[in-house]
C-alpha cells in the first residue's frame, strides 16, 4: 500500500519511526519490537538508515521494513539519504530498497557526516528528482521531510518552504514532520506552507521527552525550540526519571490530541525511539487517532 493513499481515508493516521538497532541486525530484538508495536496497529512504520550512515546501512534499513511488511502485515517507508553519498550510492540503496518489495521511500537530505567529500547532492529536493528520474523508481511512492521552525542550516522559514515547494514540485508525495515541542510552531508552519501552494499531506512528527540530555541533543541537531512548560518539567523532574518519563507521556498526548481537534495536521508521526511501551500508552490514551 502507498502511504499517500491512507490520508484518503478521512482520519488521522498514526505512524511510527524505529531504527535498525546497532551493530549487526538481531533478529529476534528486531521481532520483539515489531511484535509489540504491531498490537497498537499503526498506519505505516518508517525505518530510518543506521546511525551515521554506516556502511550498509541501506540493507539494514531494507531487511527491517522487509520484516515489518512481510511478518507482521504493516505498511514500511525506507529512510533514503543523500548528503553522503554519490549517486552510485543512492541506486544501490534504491536497488535495496526495491528489492524488498518496499512501496515507500523517504527521501531525506540527511545529516551531514564528517570526513564526506561527495557533492552529488545538495538538497533533498534533488534526491526526489533523481529518483523521479529512474523509470525503475515508478509507482513507488517518495515522501520528504518538513522543517517547522525551519531547517538547523536554513536562517529564514520562508526560505525553507521554498525549499518544501521545491520537494513538491519534483515529486513528493507526503510529508513527514521534523520533531517539535509547540503546537504553534506547527500551525505557523502549516499557514505559511499552504499559502506557498504546498498540498501534500503533513504528518506532525511528535517525540516524547525522556530526559535533559535527549532533548538538549534535540536541540542542536534538529533546531527545536523549548516552550517554558517543557523547561520547568525537565526542571522538576531532573533527579526523578520516572516521574519525568510519566509527565512526559501525559504532555505528548495533550499535544497530539490538540493537534487532531485543530485539523492542522493530516497524520501524527510518532518518532518512538524503539520503545514500544511508550508508542502503547500514547494510543492507548491519545483521542481521535485512525
Amino acid at each position: 500500500m502507498k502511504i499517500a493513499d491512507i490520508y484518503k481515508k478521512g482520519s488521522v493516521p498514526i505512524s511510527y519511526e524505529i531504527f535498525p538497532p546497532k551493530g549487526e541486525l538481531e533478529a529476534s530484538d528486531v521481532r520483539s519490537v515489531l511484535n509489540s508495536l504491531a498490537d497498537t496497529k499503526p498506519a505505516y512504520i518508517s525505518v530510518t538508515c543506521s546511525a551515521g550512515g554506516s556502511a550498509g546501512s541501506e540493507s539494514k534499513t531494507s531487511e527491517l521494513c522487509r520484516i515489518t511488511e512481510r511478518e507482521f502485515g504493516i505498511v514500511s517507508a525506507a529512510h533514503i539519504t543523500c548528503i553522503n553519498s554519490t549517486k552510485a550510492e543512492v541506486d544501490e540503496a534504491a536497488e535495496s530498497i526495491r528489492r524488498a518489495g518496499i512501496k515507500n521511500m523517504l527521501a531525506l537530505r540527511g545529516d551531514r557526516r564528517e570526513g564526506c567529500s561527495s557533492t552529488d547532492f545538495r538538497y533533498g529536493a534533488e534526491l526526489i528528482e533523481y529518483l523521479r528520474r529512474d523509470s525503475r523508481n515508478d509507482g513507488i511512492c517518495i515522501g520528504a521531510g518538513c522543517y517547522p521552525e525551519g531547517h538547523v542550516e536554513c536562517e529564514e522559514l520562508d526560505t525553507d518552504i521554498t525549499h518544501l515547494r521545491e520537494k513538491q514540485d519534483a515529486g513528493a508525495e507526503f510529508l513527514i514532520s521534523q520533531l517539535f515541542f509547540s503546537n504553534s510552531s506547527f500551525y505557523n508552519f502549516i499557514d505559511k506552507a499552504r499559502a506557498r501552494g504546498v498540498t501534500l499531506p503533513v504528518d506532525a512528527g511528535i517525540m516524547p521527552i525522556m530526559g535533559k540530555s535527549q532533548v538538549t541533543r534535540m536541540i542542536f541537531l534538529c533546531g527545536a525550540s523549548l516552550p517554558s512548560d517543557v523547561v520547568k518539567m525537565l526542571y522538576k523532574y531532573e533527579s526523578d526519571p520516572e516521574s519525568l518519563m510519566r509527565a512526559s507521556l501525559e504532555r505528548t498526548v495533550r499535544q497530539i490530541d490538540e493537534l487532531i481537534a485543530s485539523g492542522a495536521a493530516d497524520g501524527i508521526h510518532l518518532y518512538t525511539m524503539n520503545k514500544p511501551e511508550v508508542a502503547k500508552y500514547i494510543m492507548d490514551n491519545v483521542n481521535g487517532r485512525i
